[in-house]
């Protein structure tokens, strides 16, 4: 937040004194989700300018704006930009490239940007432009809590979908009986649940990950299943 602030801070105050101040307004703990939380930044750049033209607005003010909204904005900038945006562009692009088309990744990176670059800028000056009012009325008025709940909702439908689409995980065992084959996965497994198996490894996996698993032990621990099961014949 300091080094956004300064270029504002120098063109707003003209003596070294009210400078310094400031800077020093802006060195206390800040740390936001970037896309949506930029709301802030705009805010923060309206009060600033209110008390560079005399207003009476406080240090403790600013900093009370900043520390009160950096939170909630955070919960609602991380589902909505990982938890919506980035594993629907992933469907979108990773289906592309199975399907042959090489500029898949170019696409991802270039919507990407342009998504959150557009959510940002959006976001920042529409915090300038309303000021803190607008958002104290959404979190005074619970409709944070609806935003969070609903895209939480809607990222857990997207990542459902991806699982489904992406994970394949399937048994090649086969039972004789009395001279008559048995396939384990489409004689028995698809006709309880096609992609049972997929969905079971997805839950260990969640499992795992709230008991504490670190992403790192846990790819590991799915290559070392992969390679045990593929040479048992399991997998």
């Amino acid at each position: 937040m300091q080094k956004t602030m300064i270029p504002i801070i120098k063109k707003l105050y003209t003596t070294k004194e009210d400078i310094i101040a400031a800077i020093k307004r802006h060195l206390v703990f800040f740390n936001t989700e970037p896309i949506c939380g930029s709301v802030i930044h705009g805010i923060t750049i309206a009060m600033e300018e209110e008390k560079a033209n005399g207003e009476p607005i406080s240090d403790e003010g600013i900093n009370a704006i900043k520390t009160g909204l950096m939170g909630p904005l955070a919960g609602i900038g991380d589902t909505i930009t990982q938890g919506i945006i980035t594993p629907i562009m992933l469907a979108i692009c990773i289906g592309l490239t199975m399907s042959g088309n090489i500029a898949s990744p170019i696409i991802f990176v270039l919507a990407q940007y342009a998504i959150m670059i557009g959510i940002s800028y959006t976001m920042w000056m529409n915090g300038y432009s309303y000021g803190k009012k607008a958002v104290e009325t959404i979190l005074e008025g619970g409709l944070i809590n609806k935003v969070i709940e609903g895209a939480s909702i809607l990222g857990t439908l997207v990542m459902g979908g991806l699982v489904g689409r992406f994970v394949t995980l399937s048994t090649p065992i086969v039972i004789n009986i009395n001279q008559v084959k048995f396939s384990l996965q489409k004689d028995l497994l698809d006709k309880i649940m096609p992609g049972l198996i997929p969905m079971l490894l997805t839950l260990l996996v969640l499992h795992l990950i709230k008991k504490g698993v670190s992403p790192i032990k846990m790819m590991g621990l799915l290559i070392v299943l992969g390679v045990i099961g593929g040479v048992l014949g399991i997998f």
